[in-house]
């Protein structure tokens, strides 16, 4: 029998006497003990807070962001073990592959976005500058760091991996240690998952504490630099939002509960287009993937009043072909529910969705199941048919966290977008059609209401990730009754862990803060040219200003010839006058930057490898005939990229013979570590 352990303040703790016994859904056996210990909550804050959180903190963004990555290559070289225990969970070996790779799979993007969107170093930079003064001796930035305190993950039972994980990456990206909580009937397959985090090595002590079991006076204990981040149902997310401790504190609570997810099938979308059969195809998996234990599943599919029948008929022939049993029986598509327990909620709000709704497929009484009991954990696919969508309380309110689906028709687009409003607030609403105005439409009415809306059609059938699949680049959460959280979301996610703090002073001091160079501070002379100077060589705010180049006739008419580009503002002296812009014929500003290029640009072999591009490019004056051009060249920011080499940012001005600021950008280089 499984004893999945507590791994507190560095020691593995076993389930005690008390324990809650734990029987599979498959076959009814006893497979675990688990939860009962006295752990010592406020030692396990304590640690993570004096252990993790400075040990996380001290590390860069991207240092962490390598931890995540090279953690989900561990847990991926060991990833059998976790497959082996993913029957126990009622779950076929497809459902895990959303679990267990789908957590890996999100390690790996907040990794990615770590390196490429965070700098390397300990503060995020959150926007552009803000000009404060006339001057710009005065300016604001916003700047974000992450909170010192504890991250309390409350997990839900049916992705025990998934779950975990996508809520650990952002939090340890952020530099915030973690305690993680997962539903106790699941608890074995996390403790798994966290027992090869350990063995890694890869993790600071004190960066993550595992509670299997109840979590006591933990929330009770917490304070305003701590975050709680729940999944489950929005019954369970009221009651721990209502702890008078986290109010008081103003302690975060990020919440992804339960929602009536819809899926609308466009107008557009008859019997016999891809969108109508697309519609089926996702329709059917999503009601049988993880036995519909899903918070992202159809809950509701909303179709045009003339294609009820064709749905429910089509569906049903498809669901005819689903395998009900045992996960590791060769050929079942679906398993069981987690628990009977779970199996007797489900069918109560069955019994409830029944009062409005018909049955037209599935029956929980007379069901086959490959090689098991169907009195244990086991549902079939069942679909209800609404004919009064508008008079329905019940099918807009009552959840069933199963294999079950209500079809409601509707009339026209706007009551299509009514009826997936009637949610009262979801995680994600899919709408199937190959039609863009039919797209706009819905968005318009009804994205106030959804936390996510997924289009699909022919086009992007074939690449798109499917309606139930949260991804790591966006955000997953909803309004109303999803919890009105955001997880991931890419950089999005990982702010919910640090404070967003608004500094305010000179161009020198913003510069020193943020490691970035803020034009107007100082200036750093090169005595040998930037380019000649190795990544480690250059620093923050090394300066150079180039020879004087005037900018002739004869420049322009052969860079226009040359080109091709013979706007008349550049040709013709007249219409250029007429143009309010230009006081008559002006240099082009792509001529400009390959001059200013040729000014600051040290031909020889040398550390810097290549020129990657140019941001943020603006013209602020023209340059007319005989104008005299020169550049300033700054380093700006430094990122560490690869083994080899770095990427350095330069602020590149031009200016003319008044020293007005004729045009500014940045220009990106990669930089060896050595010469």
């Amino acid at each position: 029998m499984l004893e999945p352990h507590s791994f507190a303040a560095g020691k593995w703790i076993a389930p005690a006497k008390e324990a809650s016994i734990l029987h599979s859904p498959v076959t009814g056996a006893q497979i675990a003990r688990a939860g009962g210990a006295a752990l010592d909550f406020q030692g396990m804050i304590d640690f993570a807070k004096t252990k993790g959180g400075p040990a996380l903190r001290e590390m860069t963004f991207h240092q962490r962001a390598k931890m995540l990555k090279a953690l989900g290559a561990y847990i991926a070289s060991r990833k059998e073990e976790l497959y082996a225990l993913n029957p126990l969970t009622g779950a076929t070996r497809k459902d895990g592959r959303v679990d267990i790779d789908g957590g890996i799979g999100t390690m790996f993007v907040f990794a990615s976005k770590g390196r490429r969107e965070m700098p390397d170093g300990h503060i995020y930079l959150d926007g552009d500058l803000e000009q404060l003064s006339k001057n710009g001796t005065f300016l604001g930035q916003h700047i974000a760091l992450p909170l010192h305190g504890v991250a309390v993950h409350i997990n839900a039972f049916n992705f025990p991996i998934w779950g975990m994980l996508e809520k650990l990456a952002p939090a340890l990206l952020a530099g915030v240690p973690c305690i993680v909580k997962p539903a106790t009937q699941t608890s074995f397959l996390t403790e798994a998952c966290v027992r090869i985090m350990m063995d890694s090595g890869l993790l600071p002590e004190g960066a993550v504490q595992l509670i299997v079991g109840r979590t006591g006076d933990l929330l009770d204990r917490l304070g305003a630099q701590d975050i709680v981040s729940f999944t489950g149902s929005a019954r369970t997310a009221l009651a721990l939002r209502s702890v008078p401790n986290l109010i008081e504190n103003g302690t975060r609570f990020i919440a992804e509960q339960d929602s009536l997810n819809a899926s609308i099938l466009g107008l557009d979308a008859g019997v016999g287009t891809p969108e109508f059969d697309l519609f089926i195809r996702e329709a059917s998996t999503e009601i049988t993937t993880k036995a519909g234990q899903k918070c992202t599943a159809i809950r509701r599919m909303i179709v045009p009043e003339g294609l009820v029948d064709p749905v429910i008929e089509a569906l049903s022939a498809r669901l005819d072909k689903v395998t009900i049993g045992d996960p590791e029986v060769e050929g079942v598509r679906m398993g069981a529910l987690v628990s009977v327990s779970q199996k007797a909620d489900v069918l109560d709000m069955v019994a409830q969705i029944g009062n409005e709704a018909t049955r037209v497929y599935g029956d929980a009484d007379n069901f086959n199941v490959e090689g098991a009991d169907s009195a244990q954990g086991f549902l079939p696919p069942m679909l209800f048919r609404c004919d009064d969508p508008d008079g329905a309380k019940l099918v807009h309110e009552v959840e069933a966290f199963g294999p079950v689906s209500t079809v409601l028709p509707y009339r026209d687009t706007a009551h299509a977008a009514d009826l997936a409003n009637r949610g009262q607030g979801s995680l994600v609403a899919s709408v199937i059609t190959n039609d863009a105005q039919i797209a706009r439409d819905i968005t318009l009415a009804s994205a106030h209401w959804h936390g996510r809306l997924y289009f699909n059609n022919r086009t992007s059938m074939a690449e798109s990730t499917g309606h139930g699949a949260p991804l790591p680049h966006m955000i997953h959460g909803g309004p109303g009754r999803a919890g009105g959280g955001e997880e991931m979301g890419g950089i999005r996610g990982v702010m919910h862990y640090m404070q967003r703090t608004a500094i305010q002073g000179s161009p020198d001091i913003l510069t020193a803060i943020g490691e970035v160079w803020v034009s107007g501070a100082e200036e750093k002379p090169c005595k040998v040219h930037p380019f000649q100077r190795s990544y480690h060589e250059i620093e923050i705010g090394d300066t150079i200003r180039t020879d004087k180049r005037v900018v002739t006739v004869e420049d322009i008419e052969h860079f226009a010839h040359f080109t091709g580009d013979t706007f008349y503002a550049h040709m013709d002296e007249d219409a250029a006058k007429a143009n309010p812009f230009f006081p008559g014929r002006v240099a082009h500003g792509y001529l400009l930057l390959s001059f200013a290029a040729g000014l600051f640009v040290q031909p020889d072999p040398g550390p810097v490898l290549a020129n990657t591009g140019l941001n943020n490019l603006t013209f602020q004056s023209p340059v007319s005939p005989d104008d005299t051009i020169y550049v300033r060249l700054t380093a700006k920011r430094k990122t560490q990229r690869t083994d080899e080499y770095g990427e350095v940012r330069w602020n590149a001005t031009l200016y003319n013979q008044h020293d007005d600021q004729v045009a500014e950008y940045e220009l990106l280089t990669m930089v060896a570590y050595s010469r």
